[in-house]
Order: structure tokens, then sequence, then C-alpha cells
């Protein structure tokens, strides 16, 4: 079975209604630009002080880094990875690993408000990411055999890949990485699994641990 990955609350929203009016918006927004439209902490920070849960949200980048990793990564490229984002404001969506991700950030942020907007990211012969109208416990209780794992600072520190994984491409692994700048996984998501998992002793940016996540797999089934 492919490795399921859940990027866990992407601060990925359009600009909400409540501070469009705010002139650090307004600055950088244009009616015709997919990119003005999304939230983005590095332009409207001034404007973002007054939302709930600021610390999480505003950042794509995080996404993209994310999902540059994920998809470029050999685990992807021999059809055994399956991938999903979830947003904090509990929009799920699949990723088809023929897509090719956007490398400039800017032209990530269209295709990300384009997405958030029409609920899909197609060609004229392909669907390439997809909203799922199911929640997370829905989509992670839809695998049969599956251990469920979240991995955060605050677990219990796991130091090689054979105790994370086994050799066992049968099995469904469903991992979980919080896709945020700061804080701890919702209610929600800690109720998915009572497993929660470090990899090392320092604090690890959402991309890193997502690549040793990866990593480890790769090496449990001799994916090279």
């Amino acid at each position: 079975m492919p490795l399921t990955v859940i990027l866990a609350e992407c601060g990925l929203e359009l600009i909400p209604e409540d501070i469009k009016n705010n002139p650090a918006i307004q600055k950088n927004i244009k009616s015709q630009s997919y990119p003005s439209k999304l939230l983005d902490n590095a332009l409207h920070h001034t404007a973002m002080g007054k939302l709930k849960d600021v610390a999480k949200r505003g950042r794509p980048d995080i996404t993209h880094v994310c999902l540059l990793n994920a998809l470029g990564s050999p685990l992807s490229k021999s059809g055994n990875l399956k991938l999903y984002i979830h947003t904090l404001n509990n929009k799920i969506f699949e990723i088809n690993p023929e897509i090719k991700i956007a490398r400039n950030y800017n032209r990530f942020k269209g295709l990300m408000a384009k997405l958030i907007i029409e609920d899909e990211i197609r060609t004229e012969d392909l669907l390439l990411i997809s909203r799922i109208k199911k929640n997370l416990s829905e989509i992670v209780n839809s695998f049969s055999n599956e251990e469920i794992i979240l991995f955060s600072s605050k677990g219990e520190l796991v130091k090689n890949h054979l105790e994370l994984f086994y050799k066992n491409l049968n099995k469904n692994y469903v991992v979980i990485i919080g896709c945020f700048q700061k804080g701890f996984f919702s209610d929600e998501v800690l109720s998915l699994s009572n497993r929660i998992v470090s990899i090392s002793h320092y604090h690890l940016d959402a991309w890193v641990a997502l690549s040793k996540v990866i990593g480890y797999y790769e090496i449990s089934n001799d994916i090279l």
C-alpha cells in the first residue's frame, strides 16, 4: 500500500472578508490576480493581528515546500505515495502525484487560490487536485489495517526507521504532519490517533520532518 501523508492544518485560505479593507491588504490585492487573493503573512501580517489562530495562518510557503519535497521523492515517483492537504478551514484536497507543482512561489499561490475558489485543479484530460467532501476522521477510517501516526516534537522519540515502519507494503500507514509555523495540533487532529512520534531532539520545520519520514519509509521498503 502507498504511504498516506496528510499535511494537516495548512495555512491556506483566501483573505478573510473582515480584514479586506485593511491598508496592508488593499496595497497588494488585485481583482484579476489569483495570487493576491491568498492570505500571506509576509504581505499581510499587519492586518492579521486580531485573527483567531493567527500563528497558523497565512503560510502558504510551508505547504509549497512540503509539496515540492513530497512529490519529488522516490516514494512518489515509484507510485507509493498518497498525499492530502488539509486546511485550517477543514477543507481537504487529494493531490494527484502526476501534478507538477510550480517552483515559482507566486504561481503556486495563484494555483492554491484558484483551488480554494473552484475546489479542483484540472487539465483537459487529468484531474490534478480535487476536494474530498469528507472530514479527517472519515478519510483515515476509510483505510483497512491502518496505523495512524502523528508527528510532533512533543511525541515519543524514535531513533531509526524500524521503530516506525515495517517492511510491509501491504500495511496502510497514515502519517499526519502539521503544516503550520507555530502551535500544536487541534483536538480534532489529536483525536485521530494516540500515537504521537518525534523523529529528532530538535524542533523541525514541517518540510524537514516530512522528508525524514518519507526517507524512513523508502529505506524500510527498499525504494530507491
